[in-house]
């Protein structure tokens, strides 16, 4: 697996560097405390691929908010999606609270669709979601990102929180994969 590893990060297209991502993420930081600046927000991190977007950008949230984690997936270490499974829900309560999910990509829209539902469910007052990717695709997806960092072409991404079958979500950039 290691060496499958290696290559693929070898052979692999840088498509944003670490400097091009965090200029985007500032501007990003910013629409987010334009428009949620008297919501309160309860920050939701999607992980395990949020984790990197979500500890670049909550330091740069200037608003009052709180923080938890969510963790629904589709991948677990594979590279193509499944049925929806749900790992760990929030302890804050989302009652009558706005909520910002942050995670890594916009793919296909079905995790993120799911977890946008869940908040609902549990009667948050309003749901916003911040992606550091937002991936174009030929076909509508069910849910639009409200706060988009980053676009990229239809191509397998890793690196800052996306993984490549578990690895590489460390790589210091945003990788696609050699067709």
């Amino acid at each position: 697996m290691l060496k499958e590893i290696s290559t693929v990060l070898e052979t692999a297209d840088l498509l944003y560097d670490e400097s091009e991502i965090t200029s985007a993420i500032k501007v990003m930081a910013e629409k987010i405390n334009s428009q949620l600046k008297d919501k309160n927000p309860v920050v939701l991190c999607v992980m395990n691929g949020g984790v990197v977007i979500t500890g670049k950008l909550l330091p740069q949230i200037t608003i009052p908010c709180t923080f938890d984690a969510i963790n629904a997936s589709r991948y677990g270490s594979k590279i193509s999606g499944g049925e929806i499974k749900w790992i760990q829900k929030p302890e804050a309560d989302l009652n009558n609270r706005c909520v910002l999910i942050v995670d890594d990509i916009l793919d296909q829209g079905f995790t993120l669709e799911t977890i946008i539902n869940y908040c609902q469910e549990q009667g948050a007052s309003s749901v916003y979601s911040a992606v550091l990717v937002d991936k174009k695709l030929d076909h509508l997806k069910p849910v639009i990102a409200d706060f988009i960092a980053l676009e990229v072409e239809n191509r397998y991404l890793f690196g800052y929180g996306m993984d490549y079958k578990g690895y590489l979500r460390n790589a210091a950039g945003i990788y696609a994969c050699k067709e």
